[in-house]
C-alpha cells in the first residue's frame, strides 16, 4: 500500500476488483490489468492487446467457429428453442452463417436477430431478410467481441451493447421482470472458458447485456465446460470456482447433446478439429441454458459487491482441499470457528465439498460483519492482481 493511502472500504475494495479482474476475465495478460492503474499508460496498448488476443484465436490449431449446416440438426435446436405453439419471444442468433438454422426458425415464425461477423455471409442473410417483411434483422458483429475493454469508437465487428439493443428495440427491465431476449449461439472453443467467465463477470455486475435484464443464453459449449457448469461438491476436476458462481447465478439446464461431428467447421482440409480434454470427457457439444436466477440479488449479495464475492470464492477454491477454517485463519479472522458454528459448516470442511450456496452464506456472513473493510483484504486484492489465473 502506498504511504499516506488509507485502505478502501468494501465499494473501494470492489471497484479495485473489477478494475484488476474484468482484462483478466477477457484473456488479457495480469501485467495489462495491474498496468491499467499507470497513468503513463495509454488506451492503444490496451487495444493493440485485445486484437493480440484475436489474432491468437486466428492462429490456434482449432477453427475458431463452427456452423450448423445439417437440417436435422436445425430442426433439433429449434424444437429446443421453441417456447409452446403461440408466438415467440425475440431470439438473437450469434455467428448464424450459412443460416441453416435461421431459415429454421423463421419457418417455425420466431422472429430473429442474425448477429454476423463474417462478411462472405452477409450477402446471403440480407436478401433473407429483404424477403421477409421485419421477421429477420440482419447486424453486421461479433457477440464475441460485444463490449470491448478499450474506450472510444469501436472498430466493426466489434459491438456496443447499448447501441445492438438499441437497433433490436429491446429496452430495460426489471431483473425480477420475464426474460426480455434469449441469445442463441455456437461458442468458439478458442478461449471458451475466458469466454464463459466474462459473461458470468457481466452477469454479477448487471453489465453488458444484463443491464437490460435477465437475457437468457442457449449455448453450444464444450462437453468439459459443461461438466464443469454441472458438477458436484467433492467432484475433482470438475468442482471450481466457475462452477459455484455458475450455479449461484444461473438456472442451469441441457438441451441437448451433439457429437462434434455434426457440425461444419471454417477448416479448409475439413478437419473436426476437437480440443483435447485430459480428465473430463469432451465428446460432444452441449446446448445449454443458462437462464439468470430471479433471487440472485436478495439477501446481501448485490451487483455492487458481486466483484468482492467473486473473489471470494476464487481465492477460496485456488486450493480446493485446503479446509475453510484454514482459510479464515490465514484473513486474521478470530472468530472463524464461531462463524463456521453459526453456518452450520463443520471446521474441517474442506472447499471442495461446500455447496455452491454455502460460499453465498458465508459471504453474506462476512459482509454483515463488516469485515471486508479491514486492511487484510485489501492487501489480498492487490496481491491477487499480480497472481490470479483464470
Amino acid at each position: 500500500m502506498l504511504a499516506g493511502q488509507a485502505p478502501p472500504g468494501a465499494a473501494g475494495c470492489g471497484r479495485l476488483l473489477a478494475a484488476a479482474l474484468r482484462p483478466l476475465l477477457c484473456g488479457l495478460s495480469p501485467c495489462w490489468a495491474a498496468g491499467r492503474q499507470c497513468r503513463g499508460l495509454r488506451v492503444a496498448e490496451a487495444a493493440t492487446e485485445e486484437a493480440q488476443v484475436v489474432q491468437r484465436e486466428k492462429r490456434g490449431g482449432v477453427p475458431v467457429r463452427r456452423y450448423i449446416a445439417c437440417p436435422r440438426l436445425a430442426r433439433t435446436v429449434q424444437q429446443c428453442l421453441q417456447r409452446g405453439a403461440g408466438p415467440q419471444p425475440l431470439l438473437l442468433e450469434f455467428a448464424p452463417g450459412p443460416g441453416i438454422l435461421t431459415q429454421t426458425l423463421l419457418n417455425a415464425g420466431i422472429r430473429v436477430v442474425a448477429l454476423e461477423s463474417n462478411l462472405a455471409y452477409l450477402p446471403n442473410l440480407k436478401s433473407l431478410e429483404n424477403s421477409l417483411d421485419g421477421q429477420l434483422k440482419v447486424i453486421y458483429g461479433d457477440f464475441c467481441r460485444l463490449d470491448p475493454l478499450v474506450t472510444g469508437t469501436l472498430k466493426p465487428p466489434a459491438v456496443c451493447s447499448d447501441t445492438l439493443f438499441e437497433t433490436m428495440g429491446v429496452a430495460a427491465v426489471p431483473w425480477r421482470a420475464d426474460v426480455p431476449l434469449r441469445i442463441f449461439g455456437i461458442m468458439p472453443d478458442t478461449l471458451e472458458r475466458n469466454r464463459l467467465w466474462r459473461l458470468l463477470f457481466s452477469l454479477y455486475e448487471c453489465n453488458s447485456i444484463y443491464k437490460y435484464g435477465r437475457v437468457e443464453l442457449n449455448l453450444f459449449i464444450s462437453e468439459k465446460e459443461y461438466m464443469v457448469l454441472r458438477a458436484k461438491p467433492g467432484e475433482a476436476w470438475a468442482y471450481q470456482a466457475l462452477t459455484v458462481l455458475a450455479q449461484i447465478g444461473c438456472e442451469i439446464e441441457l438441451l441437448h447433446k451433439e457429437p462434434w461431428s455434426s457440425f461444419a467447421t471454417d477448416l479448409k482440409n475439413g478437419s473436426l478439429a476437437i480440443p483435447k480434454s485430459k480428465w473430463l470427457p469432451n465428446d460432444h457439444l452441449c446446448l445449454v441454458r443458462l437462464t439468470p436466477q430471479q433471487n440472485l440479488f436478495t439477501g446481501g449479495l448485490k451487483p455492487t459487491n458481486a466483484t468482492t464475492f467473486i473473489f471470494m470464492v476464487k481465492q477460496c477454491l485456488a486450493k480446493p482441499r485446503s479446509r475453510l477454517s484454514d482459510r479464515l485463519n490465514s484473513w486474521s479472522l478470530d472468530n472463524g470457528g464461531k462463524l463456521l458454528k453459526a453456518l452450520e459448516i463443520p471446521e474441517n470442511a474442506a472447499m471442495r465439498d461446500l455447496y455452491p450456496e454455502d460460499y453465498r452464506r458465508l459471504f453474506e456472513a462476512l459482509q454483515n460483519s463488516s469485515m471486508f473493510t479491514e486492511t487484510w483484504f485489501y492487501d489480498e486484492v492487490l496481491e491477487s492482481v499480480r497472481t490470479i489465473n483464470l
